[in-house]
């Protein structure tokens, strides 16, 4: 794990049950087709940093309290496997030669065989989810969304866009994975809307990093901006500065364009702190509703808030 996952797991808990659902994962991947293991590899056993699942048990502990059982290990496996289904496609329609400082599956493998393990994977996690059906039914909807989502990010490129337009681009496009960790970690709806602002804090964390020239999310904030690509600091520059909206919406922005434009976010970033300040004060507000005990919670919210200040 990287030091930021260390710092969130020192501070509440689940070193033993991320070691066990490491484990369960390279166990899945030596029972898969030995033309796959290697793809499979290099995708799940480097540098994740496994932050849906530890999702999943800090949701579970604070309603239930207790041991985290290995039934519950097994299925947020599944929902890693979802999730990195979600990031081979994202690498591949982003065109990004890395993550994390190691080379994309589509980068090392070839686009052909990466998006071949994406559909593995998907239906790998469908089969070890076959007598779940409440599971089944949380996949779909979050594949689904996803889609729908990058649609929706790719068709609403180089238009001008505010902050509700952001957050409705975040709640589904990061708030989804995040509403379905919270729905797996207690097997109802009632902490979805935490998972929600959750997903959506480190989506926001992820993009003002980005602007700051940070890369321990992952993120690109040149591509994106290149791109026309509605992060938060974008949204909220385009919304105050009509000069800044009209370079945003050019089919082709200058280099000098960019640089107009990436100071302009820049000095929309106390504002977009603040604005991630909000976000996380809603989320802690959903978890003092529905958890027996939010501490962990708190934590886990602070800490993803503090991503966009390292």
């Amino acid at each position: 794990m990287n030091s930021v996952s260390m710092d969130i797991v020192s501070a509440i808990g689940f070193g033993a049950e991320l070691a066990r659902l490491r484990q369960m994962i390279a166990e899945w991947i030596e029972t898969t087709d030995g033309s796959m293991q290697e793809m499979l590899r290099w995708q799940f056993v480097e540098g994740s940093k496994y932050f849906r699942p530890l999702t999943i048990f800090a949701c579970h502990r604070a309603r239930f309290g207790g041991e985290i059982p290995d039934a519950l290990i097994e299925r947020a496996v599944v929902l890693e496997m979802m999730h990195n289904v979600s990031l081979i496609i994202d690498d591949i329609l982003d065109q990004s030669p890395t993550r994390r400082g190691r080379a994309t599956l589509h980068t090392k493998f070839g686009l052909l065989p990466a998006l071949m393990a994406s559909g593995y994977i998907a239906a790998e996690g469908y089969r070890m989810s076959a007598e779940r059906p409440y599971d089944v039914a949380l996949f779909s909807e979050l594949l689904k969304r996803l889609g729908v989502a990058e649609c929706v990010r790719w068709g609403s490129r180089r238009k001008p866009g505010g902050y509700e337009d952001w957050r409705s681009l975040a709640q589904e496009d990061t708030g989804s994975m995040f509403e379905v960790c919270a729905a797996i970690a207690t097997s109802d709806d009632r902490m979805r809307l935490f998972g929600r602002l959750l997903g959506m804090l480190y989506h926001g964390c992820d993009d003002v990093a980005d602007v700051k020239g940070l890369t321990s999310l992952g993120g690109g904030g040149e591509d994106d901006l290149r791109d026309g690509i509605l992060t938060l600091p974008a949204a909220l520059a385009i919304q105050d500065d009509a000069k800044v909206r009209g370079l945003f919406c050019a089919d082709e922005p200058s280099p000098d364009d960019l640089v107009v434009m990436a100071g302009a976010m820049s000095e929309r970033l106390p504002q977009a702190e603040d604005k991630l300040d909000e976000l996380a004060a809603e989320a802690k507000w959903q978890a003092e509703l529905h958890a027996a005990d939010p501490s962990g919670l708190y934590a886990l919210v602070d800490h993803t808030r503090e991503l966009s200040r390292r």
